[in-house]
């Protein structure tokens, strides 16, 4: 039975996942204090583009995002860069990268000497998309409005570093398509979280 790429991937993240939390569980992390962070995560993004009926396909990529604390209980300004990219969109095999830049709020309940830290957020901006699909529609925008929606939920393994499990959002963006001009597409992503 020949294992993919993906399968791998994913039995890594799983290996890394279990590793982490066993760590998390010997001593809670003091977070008594709010720290900048910067999280670097692999994203996998399920998009409902080009549309007529569901046209759905997935891009795989990365994402930076900060968050800064603003003194206020729980709240931190917060950004998001995201790429992700596909070569095999429908029968034709057409190619995208989806950009987006995004910045906003994300609250964080504070929890003193919690190993996990649940977060939501909040986030509006900037979309870019370039590719061979984008050549076959008959307009040519390919900047449009970006927005976030969602939340997650981090391990602690010590005062500087974090496990980001799982984040999912909600993304949509409004690039033009010839028909609503609308996309609604399911952002996953888990990676490292600095603390600084």
């Amino acid at each position: 039975m020949r294992i993919t790429r993906i399968s791998w991937t994913v039995l890594l993240m799983i290996v890394v996942t279990g590793g982490a939390l066993a760590k998390a569980q010997q001593s809670p992390v003091d977070n008594t204090r709010p720290r900048p962070e910067l999280a670097l995560t692999y994203t996998y993004v399920h998009a409902n583009a080009p549309p007529a009926a569901c046209g759905c396909f997935s891009l795989n990529g990365g994402s930076a995002e900060f968050a800064w604390p603003t003194g206020l209980h729980g709240v931190a300004l917060a950004g998001d860069v995201t790429v992700g990219h596909t070569n095999s969109i429908g029968s034709s095999g057409a190619s995208l990268t989806l950009s987006s830049f995004t910045t906003g709020v994300r609250y964080s309940p504070p929890l003193k000497r919690a190993r996990f830290q649940p977060f939501g957020e909040v986030l509006v901006g900037y979309g870019h998309i370039s590719g061979s699909l984008t050549q076959r529609q008959t307009t040519s925008s390919s900047n449009g409005f970006a927005a976030n929606l969602g939340g997650g939920l981090d391990a602690h393994l010590n005062q500087r570093l974090s496990l980001r499990l799982i984040e999912a959002d909600y993304l949509v963006t409004t690039f033009d398509n010839g028909t609503n001009n609308h996309q609604n597409l399911l952002r996953i992503s888990t990676g490292i979280v600095l603390r600084f």
